[in-house]
């Protein structure tokens, strides 16, 4: 498993042990490139999880899209192994 990889895995496992409704975008193909690795709906808030592996950074690509989904109400994080442990304090807050 890719170190981002093996981050994605940590953050499901809080996803599911708080019951959030979360799944795995399709990018290629038909998909649309740029969306955050898991999205995700909590007590009623939309959430996109961009996960990366040590100090690696969003793409601007993905910036944009994260922007797009803040500006339209939604909730972002980007996630990596030093911040993977606060995402479940910081999902409870909502």
């Amino acid at each position: 498993m890719t170190p981002e990889g093996k981050v994605k895995a940590k953050v499901v496992r809080v996803l599911k042990e708080l019951g959030i409704y979360h799944f795995t975008p399709q990018t290629g193909g038909y998909g649309r490139s740029g969306i955050p690795d898991l999205i995700c709906c909590y007590n009623s808030q939309f959430i996109g999880i961009e996960c990366k592996a040590g100090k690696n950074k969003p793409t601007p690509l993905q910036e944009s899209e994260m922007h797009r989904i803040r500006h339209a109400g939604g909730l972002t994080y980007v996630i990596n192994e030093e911040n993977v442990d606060q995402l479940k304090k910081e999902l409870l807050d909502i």
